[in-house]
């Protein structure tokens, strides 16, 4: 590839930059760029899909130690092991069945909305999204899960269980059993629960935190009240430079005089879209070897710059008077000025490019603060801007400011742009708000947080009713307990206390182990975040608030119904 690239230099005599061109896979292409993001989610939804096991395995297994005593019966009365294995295989597959065929219908009904939030333009330059939806590869994903999920719920009670200590089972009482076994694990389950919900909620508090960030970055210039409508005039129609500087300045005459615009400018490309298109310039006076300096490339109207209300910084904006027939002039932002220019005023300086050998010199006469030309989640890049009116730009944006909502002013631009020549190409009428909240890097970031939201939310809600099932369970299994206590003294307030201090020790527990994984969780995600610090103390402290108060929450109903217990009801019980 080096050599042909070489070829086609020498071939077309180009000189003022150098060409190159390299071979990279398509998957690189479709994928590269969110490869990460997809990791991430893909060990958010491992992690739901964990703590979904454990939590039902737990039910299994208590379920399963409830049963000893039938298990017993069972062998004793003849049924062999196999005869009993094939119960339990039956009821895990049963059960596994049901749970995925929800799980596949909510997920088609979840990746059918997310294919409709993403607009129809930007659609087509992200790639990763064609073919998202159920084939051949999630059925066979989703039954491969449902099968472990089977095996999962079937080998549980099997593993446990020993057939051939029939009598052991007959003579142990089914509480005495079921208690020391849940004492001994189900506890640790519960704490192995919480700490990946700590984990998925502070990824979807880091991933919110970043959105916000992301989504309130700086701009440069005020997104509110702008609407844009992207025009393309016919060459047949504007064939030189001032025909076509006579059409901008009509389009922004008439446009500035509708009711309810307070101004109006023509850009070849809007802010918060891409670093492009470039150019390579060099700086007159100082000497040059043939370096390629990159900057973003704009043509603009004389009225676009303050329609956005861009921040002059030092010199002017441009006027009509700046068209083809008066001296090139240019705008540049502060990082370019930062850049080429270091303890430089720039005012007054020339730049210039010799692309396509056409030698071209500009005089700098303004100087603005750094708008957001490239994506959100990208550094401001070094940029010029150049008079319209300097050149025959056939396509270019219309941007007017309204007093009033935006999207109701874009009928009547296009109304207006019909009047002035219906042969007009007319496009993409928007908002500059609604296009940079649907831009491709807070579109991602975006589905990020909700994604890694619902996985944080399923798994605070699993991990809240596992704390309830071990606290309901355990005070279920200490009503004697709980009744002699009462019987010889015991206030309520004691006895809530007992409950709550056994839901506090597995909820610190969990919390522990749960924001020491996310430190290093956090770490490794750092790159997919935005202007968020990956150990964020606020998120961090959000989480234990929010998952200590509900594990509280659900333990206080065991903990009132064992406060409730009547000591003589209690012991007649047992």
């Amino acid at each position: 590839m080096r050599m042909i690239s070489e070829q086609l230099q020498r071939q077309y005599a180009i000189t003022w930059r150098d060409l190159n061109a390299s071979v990279i896979p398509y998957s690189e292409v479709v994928v590269g760029h969110i490869r990460s993001i997809l990791l991430m989610l893909l060990s958010g939804a491992s992690l739901l899909l964990l703590i979904a096991c454990v939590n039902v395995g737990s039910l299994v297994l208590v379920r399963s130690e409830s049963r000893r005593r039938e298990i017993a019966v069972r062998g004793a009365l003849g049924a062999t092991t196999a005869r009993l294995v094939r119960q339990f295989v039956t009821e895990g597959l049963l059960l596994a069945g049901l749970g995925s065929g929800a799980g596949i219908i909510v997920a088609a009904a979840l990746m059918r909305l997310l294919a409709h939030l993403v607009p129809k333009g930007m659609a087509s330059g992200m790639p990763f999204l064609n073919g998202v939806g159920l084939n051949a590869h999630t059925v066979a994903f989703a039954g491969a899960t449902a099968l472990l999920a089977a095996l999962l719920l079937a080998t549980t009670p099997v593993l446990r269980f020993s057939f051939q200590r029939v009598r052991d089972g007959l003579t142990d009482g089914d509480r005495g059993a079921a208690s020391g076994l849940w004492r001994r694990l189900g506890a640790n389950l519960v704490v192995v629960e919480l700490a990946i919900a700590v984990v998925l909620l502070t990824g979807a508090g880091l991933f919110g935190r970043s959105l916000y960030r992301l989504l309130h970055v700086p701009l440069g210039f005020d997104a509110n009240h702008l609407a844009t409508v992207e025009v393309a005039a016919p060459d047949s129609v504007y064939k030189g430079k001032e025909q076509t500087a006579e059409l901008y300045r009509e389009i922004a005459q008439r446009i500035a005089s509708l009711p309810g615009v307070e101004s109006a400018g023509l850009t070849s490309r809007l802010p918060v879209g891409c670093n492009c298109p470039t150019d390579g310039i060099r700086i007159v006076g100082r000497p040059y070897h043939g370096e390629h300096n990159e900057v973003n490339e704009r043509h603009v109207s004389a009225s676009y710059l303050s329609t956005l209300k861009a921040t002059l910084m030092r010199g002017r904006f441009f006027t009509e008077a700046d068209d083809a027939s008066h001296p090139g002039v240019a705008i540049i932002n502060q990082a370019l000025a930062r850049k080429f220019f270091p303890g430089v005023d720039p005012i007054g300086q020339n730049i210039a490019d010799d692309e396509g050998g056409l030698p071209s010199v500009w005089q700098i006469v303004g100087v603005i603060d750094d708008i957001r030309e490239g994506p959100l989640d990208v550094d401001i890049a070094p940029t010029e801007y150049f008079p319209i009116n300097q050149t025959d730009e056939p396509s270019f944006t219309l941007a007017a400011r309204s007093s009033q909502d935006a999207n109701a002013l874009l009928p009547v631009l296009v109304r207006m742009l019909r009047q002035i020549n219906p042969d007009l190409g007319v496009s993409n009428e928007v908002s500059l708000s609604e296009k940079i909240g649907t831009t491709q890097a807070a579109m991602l970031h975006r589905f990020s947080a909700w994604l890694v939201g619902g996985f944080a939310t399923t798994a605070l809600i699993l991990g809240v009713v596992g704390v309830y099932g071990v606290i309901a369970y355990s005070v279920s299994q200490r009503t004697r307990e709980i009744g002699v206590r009462m019987a010889l003294g015991a206030q309520r307030s004691s006895v809530y206390r007992l409950v709550l201090r056994q839901a506090g020790w597995l909820t610190l527990a969990g919390l522990a182990i749960g924001l020491f994984c996310s430190l290093g969780t956090s770490i490794l995600m750092r790159s997919l975040l935005f202007s968020v610090y990956a150990w964020d103390p606020v998120t961090l402290l959000c989480v234990a608030a929010l998952l200590g108060l509900a594990s509280i929450a659900a333990s206080f109903l065991p903990a009132r119904r064992a406060a409730s217990t009547d000591p003589v009801e209690a012991l007649r019980a047992e």
